[in-house]
């Protein structure tokens, strides 16, 4: 990638903690286009505040009432990785009831953050099923449950695409929400989606969607110079192993009483709004 400026620039480049975890990633080969303009944004309401007060108030609660896993929906569509280590049932146990592990690390709050449901999504901007979720999904949530302060959303990053573009593209998000705007600019990354290592994630679209925003060009430009998100995005990966995750789109959904469930791949909708309404009748 050439850098903003011109210039080479270490801080930018050269991201060796993320290059090695980039290793352990296998190869994807279904590859498709998206025709959508680099104009292109969708409408959000976004509520922003910071994980932290959340994944405490979560992580209170947690401890009193503890954690039911329950209704592990799996399908095979999602992005995976490879030589995962495989957690014994005691150790997911454990480790599930560090509540923080999905509120810290991740955007700002999209929706009211009163609303009784939490969904944590961990994505990647290049899985295909990524996008399929965001394309076929994400809205009919939005219009249903997230405008209706019912379920609010947090997304965490999870690089499972091979090379560092996914890496950029998280960390343009990052920089994004320095300035109040994670939400618009996760919007534009997946309206202008090109498929997986295609090469369409370059410095110069990430500039031009920093632009179209309406971001501050100058400050973004040394927020990305800097890589000052690259701790929290290895840490949100680490956070997905943690949980047990295996591949990209994964969703947490917690519910009013602390109850977790976990939906594994791009769900059709008709699985989101059941686990939804389930949880909101208790």
């Amino acid at each position: 990638m050439d850098d903003f400026s011109g210039e080479k620039k270490d801080g930018f480049y050269k991201i060796d903690d993320v290059g090695e975890q980039n290793s352990e990633f296998q190869e994807k080969s279904h590859i498709t286009k998206s025709s959508t303009d680099l104009t292109t944004k969708k409408n959000t309401k976004s509520i922003h505040l910071p994980s932290v007060l959340l994944g405490a108030g979560i992580a209170i609660s947690c401890l009193i009432l503890g954690i039911v896993l329950a209704n592990f929906i799996t399908e095979e569509n999602s992005e995976n990785l490879s030589d995962i280590p495989i957690m014994t049932n005691t150790e997911k146990q454990e480790k599930i009831f560090a509540a923080d592990l999905f509120v810290k690390n991740g955007s700002t709050i999209l929706g009211n953050p009163d609303a009784p449901i939490m969904l944590i999504e961990f994505g990647d901007y290049q899985c295909t099923f990524c996008k399929r979720h965001f394309d076929q999904t994400h809205d009919l949530i939005m219009k249903n449950y997230v405008e209706t302060n019912k379920v609010k959303i947090l997304f965490k990053d999870m690089i499972v695409t091979p090379g560092e573009d996914s890496v950029y593209a998280a960390h343009a998000a990052h920089c994004a929400q320095e300035q109040d705007m994670f939400w618009e600019y996760h919007y534009m990354l997946y309206n202008n989606w090109e498929g997986e290592n295609t090469g369409w994630i370059t410095n110069d679209v990430l500039m031009k969607f920093a632009q179209n925003v309406g971001l501050d060009t100058d400050e973004f430009l040394k927020c990305m110079s800097d890589s000052r998100w690259i701790e929290l995005i290895n840490a949100s990966g680490q956070d997905a192993r943690t949980l047990g995750i295996t591949g990209t789109p994964s969703f947490f959904l917690i519910g009013p009483e602390n109850e977790i469930v976990k939906i594994h791949g791009a769900q059709p909708y008709s699985t989101f709004k059941q686990t939804f309404d389930s949880q909101l009748e208790k």
